[in-house]
């Protein structure tokens, strides 16, 4: 698969799946964080915010590969 077609393939995962996450989380956070101490719900929020980043970052590794010589 070339460099460009990985590019597009994943900017166009991010896209959509980053704000499909994001509102999940806030859904979940609603739904289950009212009347809870501020503190568990800033932990929520911190690691909910920062749970897409790990799988983003292999997208964007496997986005940035360069493109496999083919000898023959």
């Amino acid at each position: 698969m070339s460099s460009s077609l990985r590019k597009l393939i994943g900017t166009i995962i991010l896209v959509i799946t980053v704000p499909v996450y994001a509102l999940i989380a806030m859904v979940i956070g609603v739904a289950m964080l009212p009347g809870v101490n501020f503190w568990w719900q800033l932990v929520y929020y911190v690691v909910a915010g920062l749970l897409w980043v790990p799988p983003a970052g292999l997208l964007v590794a496997w986005m940035a590969r360069a493109d496999r010589r083919v000898e023959g």
